[in-house]
This record gives C-alpha cells, structure tokens and sequence, in this order.
C-alpha cells in the first residue's frame, strides 16, 4: 500500500498512516485504510489494532486542495466512501486502538473518534471538529458519534466554536481516554492494545454491536441527506473562497 505501513506483532497489528507532512486523506488513503481494515478483520491472528499517524499528525483532515478540483459527482463519491469508513470503524469487530500521535483534525478527529480507545500524545497538539471555522459543515454519523462520546451540550459547544482541543482539555471533555508523553506512546498503545486483545473475541464484537448498532444504523439512514448538504455547502461561494484562501495560506 502506497499510504500505510502494516505490523503484525503477536495479535497486535499496528497500522500508520503515512502521507506527507500532515498525512492529508484523499480518496486513495480512505481506499486504502478501507482495505487494510477489511484484511485485518478477516486475519484470525489479529486481536486488536492500534491505527496511528507518522511524524507529528495523526491527521490534519481532507486534502483541500486535491479536492478543490473535484467536481460535485466525484466528490459525492468520496464523501460516501469516507463516512462508510468511519462508520466500519465505529461498528469494527475487533477493538481499534487510536495513538493520536500528533495533530487530529476535523476528518482526522472523525476517524479517531469511531474507534474504541483514544491516547493522545502530551504537548502543543490539538484535536478538533472545527469544520465550521472554515464554512463547511459536519456529517450525521460524526456529530452522533461526538455526542455519544461527550454528551449534547458538549458537543455543540465543540462543533459550534471550532475548538482545537489541547491533550489536557480533551481529556476532561471526555474526546480522548489517555494522554502520555511521545517517548511513551508506542509502548503504551501496546499495552492498551493488549488488554483488549486478552477479551474473547465473540462477546467483544457482540457487546460492541449492543452499544453501538442502534445508533449506526440511525444516523446511517440520515447520511445520504448529510452529504448532500455538506456539498452544497462546501461549493457555496462563501466557503469556496474560504477554502481557496486556506489553500494559498498553507
């Protein structure tokens, strides 16, 4: 795979994310996580997975700038595959360990929040929804998943305001679970991978399914509408010329 580095280590796989500096996702990378993930359900050898980023970011969210080339239909299409993937992580039958190694933002926050355990690294890193910063909107499943995780109100103070989250904020928000230093990370998203692998798989993936199917399945017929919106949205011309005045200032 040309974006990921894949792992296996006595039950636990390890997947990184490796695209660039901020580790950008376009529809390759979600094609690929997509993929790798799928494998990896079907490896019996495999418990539990620890899925991270190289460098200083988890993820920084959508390569804007890739995107801005795309017209409507396509984006559409990738818009669809990446919400299929956050929704595959959120239901995923084995437990998925996310080591926010560094910057998780907007998409990137969307993918660490579907999975089961977040541990984030101490230090000037952020973690955020902070779509509406930049006039674009959310998706169903991301703001159900963030209200799962921190409660309503939370929630909207957090997709309202744009907030890029400290380690320490985050932690008391209830957005990520553990905060160590980044000499320790590897060793303890081992360690954390290994005490959800030493669960029996079968009532693993039962319960999950329990806590979890109901709303999947909910904010799943509310989608299809969501994307469509958040299109309309990213093509109006005020968050257009935002996102075109993003691209030259980065």
């Amino acid at each position: 795979m040309e974006f990921l580095k894949v792992t296996k280590d006595d039950g636990i796989a390890r997947v990184v994310l490796s695209r660039g500096k901020v580790n950008a996702i376009n529809e390759k990378v979600v094609d690929e996580l997509s993929k790798c993930f799928k494998q990896l359900a079907d490896d019996p050898t495999v418990k539990a997975i620890i899925f991270t980023g190289e460098g200083k970011f988890f993820t920084f969210g959508f390569d804007i700038p890739e995107f801005l080339s795309y017209p409507k239909d396509d984006f559409i299409r990738y818009l669809t595959k990446f919400t299929d993937l956050y929704t595959y992580l959120f239901l995923y039958p084995k437990p998925v360990i996310a080591a926010l190694n560094g910057h998780t933002v907007a998409g990137g926050c969307m993918l660490a929040i579907s999975c089961d355990y977040r541990i984030m690294v101490s230090g000037k890193v952020r973690i955020a929804l902070n779509e509406i910063n930049f006039a674009s909107s959310l998706f169903a499943g991301s703001v159900e998943i963030m209200k799962l995780l921190i409660g309503q109100r939370k929630a909207e103070t957090a997709v309202y305001s744009g907030a890029m989250y400290s380690p320490e904020e985050a932690l008391e928000l209830g957005l990520i679970d553990r905060i160590v230093s980044p000499d320790e990370m590897e060793t303890e998203a081992h360690t954390i991978a290994e005490e959800y692998a030493g669960k029996d798989g079968a009532a693993f993936k039962s319960i999950k399914h329990l806590l979890r199917k109901t709303l999947a399945d909910d904010f799943t017929l509310r989608e299809k509408d969501s994307i469509l919106e958040f299109v309309d949205i990213w093509y109006s011309e005020n968050t257009w010329k935002q996102l075109q005045d993003k691209t030259i200032r980065s």
